[in-house]
């Protein structure tokens, strides 16, 4: 496999429809962890983008949290409760205690859980949503494929608020 200078994998530009969907999914979370890397822990929690409160340690804790929402709750239907607990339901607060690692540690258990759970699976094989998610859809019913899709965009649309965040803290750009 190729990759990136940084180290992120590079998806393939002709394979079939899982191997590309799975790859570009790969590709988005390296690049929120390339986005956190070389930071200390006081610049990953630096809301660098006014008016915002986000972070990136608050990126990689809603990650994780989107992680099992969407493949544990939603595809395999398990009652699980919030990865950081009820009270940070989204994953964006922050705890005096709770650094990168541990944020990390939780984030990528919970990929490594969502691909047991899809390993087997089809991309046409359904998940199920609650009324309250459904009413964005427009269906209870959704696809491996949507799901896969779905994590696509969410990664893509917070690597680019992680963009912002890290130009903002240390003048880094790109990836």
């Amino acid at each position: 496999m190729n990759t990136t200078p940084d180290g992120r994998p590079i998806p393939p530009a002709h394979a079939d429809e899982r191997t590309m969907l799975e790859a570009w999914l790969d590709f988005h979370r390296a690049t929120l962890a390339v986005k956190c890397s070389g930071l200390k822990d006081d610049q990953l929690r630096l809301a660098a983008a006014a008016p915002s409160s986000m972070t990136l340690l608050g990126l990689v804790q809603h990650m994780a949290e989107v992680e099992r929402n969407w493949f544990q709750r939603v595809f395999a239907g398990q009652n699980v409760p919030p990865v950081f607990g009820e009270s940070n339901h989204d994953g964006f607060a922050l705890k005096s205690g709770r650094g990168l690692d541990e944020a990390v540690a939780a984030w990528q258990a919970e990929v490594s859980r969502g691909r047991e759970l899809i390993a087997d699976a089809g991309l046409d094989d359904s998940g199920h949503l609650s009324e309250q998610e459904a009413g964005h859809v427009g269906d209870q019913g959704v696809s491996l494929r949507w799901i896969m899709v779905h994590m696509i965009e969410e990664y893509a649309r917070h690597n680019g608020h992680a963009d912002l965040i890290r130009e903002q803290i240390d003048g880094t750009t790109g990836a």
